[in-house]
């Protein structure tokens, strides 16, 4: 199994990164960086692990008949992230191709 991430979620993630630290969600940048890196780490592990639920339509923005899995970091944050399966030969691949927070997308789920 592989998990792999579109550049344009990594991007995102770069992004939100600058952004916890900005607001002061945290101290230290470098705590809004591990904070991130510890999220893409949890999700390569366990992704194929979790439950999935088919994507609601709202989502099919970023692609069509997506499932999505939860991945709850806190109290009061949980990361949805938006993917495909695929089989490549004998190999399945988890295709990351959107992710949000419940603060941004707990409206449409």
């Amino acid at each position: 199994m592989k998990v792999l991430i579109l550049p344009e979620v990594r991007q995102y993630f770069y992004e939100v990164q600058h952004i916890l630290y900005e607001k002061d969600y945290f101290s230290y940048y470098e705590d809004a960086e591990r904070y991130i890196e510890e999220l893409i780490e949890d999700i390569k592990k366990n992704l194929p692990k979790k439950l999935s639920k088919p994507a609601p339509k709202h989502f099919d923005q970023f692609g069509k008949n997506m499932d999505f899995a939860a991945f709850k970091k806190n109290k009061q944050t949980t990361w949805y992230v938006f993917f495909d399966v695929y089989k490549e030969e004998k190999e399945i691949i988890y295709l990351v191709r959107h992710i949000e927070n419940n603060h941004t997308a707990a409206q449409y789920l």
